[in-house]
């Protein structure tokens, strides 16, 4: 274990909770996402801190694996508040004390689930102020929040000029309907749920989409929301649409789309 710690760790310990593979389709998100790997490839110090890794280091190491397929020679840090879950070092990442301060580091990107979700709404803008601030140039933050498996999530990409895109991913076979990702929204959307609300508007519309394209159903859940994205385009949702097919259903949008009122 280094000590990358030159200043006093900023934040809160939150519960910690995390389990194999619970962050995988983020990971895939961010390893397939142009702006992210352009990033990352372009990086003189291609550094990545995953901040608040809970009580057990392997979505880190997870993180770090997948990370490698886009740059071999990727740099992970995971930082916990917690100076009971900081551990050894092990399959090139390294693991220190840290906070939103990043204990002085200056990563390229920073990931960060389930870390904000247990703190107030009104501690998201000094949390993400101080995190981008610690970023390198052109560096990249992911706040996102999951379930305890993973088959649901939601994230915001943001660089040093503020929020870029809301992001939900979710198992085509476990989930109704788009709207049943309301309640892992990001800490700063949790509550925006509502009628008059942007990002109320957008799962509306959303889960009509999703029922307008049931008679595809019979071809399965990815197909089915392929379509429904579709329809979300024509009716003026700028819903990204992917260059590859994707194993998860994904929901994309800039964050001009959900930003609060």
């Amino acid at each position: 274990m280094r000590d990358h710690g030159q200043t006093r760790p900023v934040g809160a310990i939150t519960r910690g909770t995390t389990g194999r593979n619970r962050l995988r389709r983020s990971d895939r998100w961010l390893t397939h996402h142009d702006l992210v790997t352009a990033r990352l490839r372009a990086a003189t110090d291609p550094l990545v801190v995953d901040l608040g890794y809970g009580a057990s280091p392997v979505t880190t190491l997870e993180l770090a694996a997948r990370l490698r397929r886009v740059r071999p020679d990727v740099r992970v840090v995971g930082l916990e508040i917690d100076p009971a879950r900081v551990v050894p070092g092990r399959d090139g990442v390294e693991f220190a004390r840290g906070g939103f301060e990043l204990a002085g580091l200056r990563p390229i990107l920073v990931r960060a689930f389930n870390v904000l979700r247990q703190y107030p709404e009104t501690a998201v803008p000094e949390a993400w102020s101080t995190v981008l601030a610690g970023l390198a140039p052109g560096g990249l933050l992911l706040d996102g929040t999951c379930d305890e498996v993973g088959r649901r999530c939601a994230w915001v990409l943001l660089d040093r000029s503020g929020p870029l895109s809301l992001t939900l991913a979710w198992d085509p076979f476990t989930v109704e309907r788009p709207s049943d990702l309301a309640e892992r929204l990001p800490k700063v959307l949790i509550h925006r749920n509502i009628p008059g609300e942007r990002v109320h508007a957008l799962l509306a519309a959303a889960d009509r989409a999703w029922a307008h394209a049931a008679p595809l159903a019979p071809y399965g859940p990815r197909v089915r929301w392929r379509a429904a994205a579709d329809l979300l385009r024509q009716r003026g949702f700028p819903v990204h649409d992917p260059r590859r097919r994707l194993r998860d259903n994904v929901l994309s949008v800039p964050w001009a789309t959900v930003a609060p009122g």
